[in-house]
């Protein structure tokens, strides 16, 4: 809870070191502690948690969770950021990390509690024996086949039925379909990690087929399909007037937004069934980190005086639907006519590691972001980084795995973008019909007052 703000320093940041200290002291067996920065960059300096007022000078909003070596979590914008100078700045934030640690650690030190002994339960090797000596050699046949998504899903329940069968009455339902998960884990990672074989019958750094198309909805200001492998999004761009800004009350005061980006995945597009209510977490994540990645290239209220609001109507996922959406708004606005600075594209990054090796794979699919370690969204330009997230599994990854890994994401980003101009090469330049019209008229100072008339006579009149 924050109780008290000062306008100036980030209480986002307090929180998130304050919960770091609460579960150090506790007896919560965890891998921490964890310390929270953010980095600026101002002058082509790098500035550990700037002030609210610095931070309008500053062209990166990087937050990041450390421990002594390895990075937890990344969430960033930035305006056109290169790769490299990113690099530099996950290091940064790394190394001024340190002392907080320590800080962290010296509070323990005075009242932590001794933590809880906790024992992971683990699956019975004769179960797991059992399971991989009557359904090992199938379920590699059918990963290595690499079928779509729902034949697969129908395939993996034959295998499921028929261990049940076979091993009916030796173990529970539960406990073998636990087992044949793990196992299936296993065999990815192996596959992946040892043969450079994915589920999908893909390279490591390869991605999956894309489509895109524009205008397809008849009455929006602006619209776009755009299809990776089985992730589908549908986006719509509207256009409305400056007064329809976003109103929002923070801690830090009273601010407008006049560019918006919501997402929304229907549980339909999992293949699921469950009642439609508001936006959960994930949609709100979603649709801040794809807003994120394209504010730095929208034109500013002086040059494009509109509020602008886009939607991603996720149709279909099997993986990145959130940088399918980065995608489908570039599309989408740009159709609108919307003169944004520069065509956005976004991939996600993922994780295998075995030690100290480690394997990334470009544009993960669902059954790789579930057994990986890592999902890491990238968003940008042909110049540079727009947006940042980092999602991990495991205790962290070193900051040079990060970095091949955002060269990889730059080198796919610039396939994306190029078939994003291959459809639609600039923004257009004409509004759609329905859109609203705004024209801005320079009056002379002199002649206000003839605007204006006698008590404001002509100024009603023309309202």
């Amino acid at each position: 809870t924050v109780l008290s703000v000062d306008g100036q320093n980030d209480s986002t940041l307090l929180g998130a070191v304050a919960a770091s200290c609460a579960l150090s002291i506790s007896n919560v067996p965890w891998n921490g502690p964890l310390a929270t920065v953010r980095v600026g960059l101002i002058s082509d300096s790098m500035k550990l948690n700037p002030t609210r007022d610095e931070m309008k000078a500053s062209s990166l909003d990087l937050v990041i969770s450390t421990t002594r070596e390895k990075i937890v979590m990344i969430e960033a914008e930035a305006s056109q950021v290169p790769e490299e100078v990113m690099s530099v700045a996950l290091n940064f934030g790394l190394k001024e990390a340190q002392p907080l640690l320590s800080f962290i650690e010296e509070f323990v030190k005075e009242a932590g509690k001794a933590k809880y002994k906790y024992e992971k339960k683990i699956i019975e090797e004769a179960l797991l024996a059992d399971v991989t000596k009557t359904a090992g050699e199938s379920l590699y046949a059918l990963l290595i086949a690499s079928p779509e998504k729902s034949e697969f899903e129908q395939k993996y329940k034959d295998i499921a039925d028929e261990l049940y069968k076979n091993l009916e009455g030796k173990y529970t339902k539960a406990k073998m379909l636990m087992a044949l998960d793990a196992l299936q884990k296993a065999k990815i990672r192996e596959m992946i990690s040892a043969d450079h074989k994915r589920p999908d019958g893909r390279k490591l750094d390869e991605l999956r087929s894309i489509t895109a198309e524009v205008s397809l909805l008849p009455r929006t200001h602006g619209s776009a399909l755009f299809t990776r492998g089985l992730t589908q999004a549908l986006t719509a761009t509207t256009l409305g007037a400056v007064s329809l800004e976003q109103l929002i009350q923070g801690p830090e005061g009273q601010e407008t937004k006049r560019y918006i980006h919501h997402y929304s995945a229907a549980p339909f597009s999992t293949g699921e069934v469950s009642a439609l209510r508001g936006p959960g977490r994930r949609e709100i994540e979603h649709g801040a980190l794809a807003e994120k990645a394209l504010l730095p290239v929208i034109p500013s209220k002086e040059e494009f005086p509109y509020t602008i609001r886009v939607v991603s109507e996720i149709l279909s996922q099997n993986g990145s639907s959130s940088m399918a959406s980065v995608c489908g708004s570039t599309l989408s606005l740009m159709d609108a006519g919307v003169p944004i600075k520069a065509p956005v594209a976004g991939i996600s990054i993922g994780l295998i590691s075995e030690g100290d090796k480690f394997s990334l794979l470009t544009d993960i699919a669902g059954v790789e972001d579930f057994n990986g370690d890592m999902d890491f969204k990238s968003a940008g330009t042909r110049e540079g980084i727009t947006a940042l997230q980092l999602d991990v599994k495991i205790p962290g990854v070193p900051v040079n795995v990060l970095s091949e890994a955002l060269i990889k994401a730059f080198e796919t980003r610039l396939k994306i973008l190029d078939l994003i101009e291959s459809v639609i090469p600039k923004f257009r330049a004409d509004l759609s019909k329905y859109a609203p019209r705004i024209i801005s008229i320079k009056i002379e100072p002199r002649k206000i007052g003839e605007v204006i008339g006698g008590g404001g006579k002509i100024i009603r009149s023309i309202m």
